[in-house]
């Protein structure tokens, strides 16, 4: 299975910016659905973005729609989230996750989770 190790996780004020990285290892990383979930503290773990294996579908909670956005290189194996306009409430820990199909994804059927990057949004 594809190992994930998420980067670029910090600090940001509120209204700012921050571009999360997504690292994949292993073989045909091309063939998986990709995607991001987050976990506040004291909540449970929500899906964020989602996107198919040749990046030609994309799927957002509704909270973040106009503002983040996801993409994908499958040259570089890797999975990006450009979060804009970020809000104190969306500090939480956010997780990559690869799956067979968005819709699999969406139903909690991950292949592999990456450990974790921190956001923290200050206001």
């Amino acid at each position: 299975q594809v190992q994930l190790v998420e980067s670029g996780g910090g600090l940001v004020q509120a209204g700012g910016s921050l571009r999360l990285s997504c690292a994949a290892s292993g073989r045909t990383f091309s063939s998986y659905a990709m995607g991001w979930f987050r976990q506040a503290p004291g909540k449970e773990r929500e899906f964020v973005a989602a996107i198919n294996w040749s990046g030609g579908s994309t799927y957002y909670a509704d909270s973040v729609k106009g503002r983040f956005t996801i993409s994908r290189d499958n040259a570089k194996n890797t999975v990006f989230l450009q979060m804009n306009s970020l809000k104190p409430e969306e500090t939480a820990v956010y997780y990559c996750a690869a799956g067979l199909l968005t819709t699999q994804l969406r139903a909690g059927q991950i292949r592999s989770w990456g450990q974790g990057t921190q956001v923290t949004v200050s206001s």
